[in-house]
């Protein structure tokens, strides 16, 4: 979708240092961090919520897995632990209607999220 952020973000078409690319996948830093890590990680085809997965996009979802955990690891938060999230909706906090995974670690979290 052509006015969507994170589509433009992750074709490369504003300038946002994606922190790791390829063919199904972009992260970058979060500009609003909430943790000293917040990546965000976004699949590069427009999905705009956790609801519009469906079975076909398991491979994706095993990528945005696989990624996430080798961030955590390359920002050394997946030894002490790292939260990773996906807000669906406008009552969860979800602000850019692309799906989206937040990454984030580096200091401990309470429960609930606040």
């Amino acid at each position: 979708m052509d006015d969507c952020l994170f589509c433009r973000i992750a074709k490369g078409a504003l300038p946002v240092e994606l922190i790791y690319d390829d063919e199904l996948v972009a992260a970058f830093r979060d500009i609003n961090p909430q943790a000293p890590t917040h990546i965000l990680i976004v699949p590069k085809v427009h999905i705009p919520d956790v609801t519009g997965l469906g079975a076909e996009h398991g491979p994706l979802l095993a990528r945005i897995m696989k990624v996430a955990t080798e961030l955590a690891q390359r920002e050394g938060i997946a030894e002490t632990g790292f939260r990773l999230l996906a807000n669906t909706g406008p009552d969860a906090g979800q602000t850019v209607p692309h799906l989206h995974f937040h990454l984030l670690g580096g200091r401990v979290m309470g429960w609930p999220p606040g």
